[in-house]
């Protein structure tokens, strides 16, 4: 069975508190986990030494026996130094879609069009 090392909410409404936590693939997100090795509170501040708190010998002992991080706790983890994180980069998610090409072709054209005419006129 695949071990996770993820992310358990806490802290009330719209004042979120998260737990580091091992636990199994399966395991509901604010349920059963194997055990908690960190902490991290997103409302603090970046730079707050206390945004984030993890309990290094337990992260490295459980990424040596396979476990395997979400994209966010790796994030955590490689601001922490215990991991590295690999940035993704797709550039064709940025591209515009279908519609919006239509829409910059014939904004185009109408430019094009609009700049002939005017050159026609200067010329006569």
């Amino acid at each position: 069975m695949s071990v996770k090392i993820r992310l358990s909410r806490g802290g009330s409404k719209k004042r979120p508190y998260y737990y580091v936590i091992v636990a199994h693939g399966t395991a509901p997100r604010d349920g059963r986990y194997i055990e908690q090795i960190g902490t991290f509170d997103p409302m603090l501040k970046k730079d707050n030494p206390e945004r984030v708190k993890l309990n290094s010998e337990r992260v490295t002992y459980w990424l040596g026996v396979g476990a395997q991080p979400t994209d966010r706790v790796l994030r955590l983890l490689d601001g922490a130094g215990l991991a590295k994180r690999t940035a993704l980069n797709n550039p064709e998610k940025a591209k515009p879609k279908k519609k919006a090409q239509e829409r910059a072709a014939a904004a185009a054209d109408k430019a094009a069009k609009a700049a002939e005419a005017a050159a026609t006129a200067d010329a006569a």
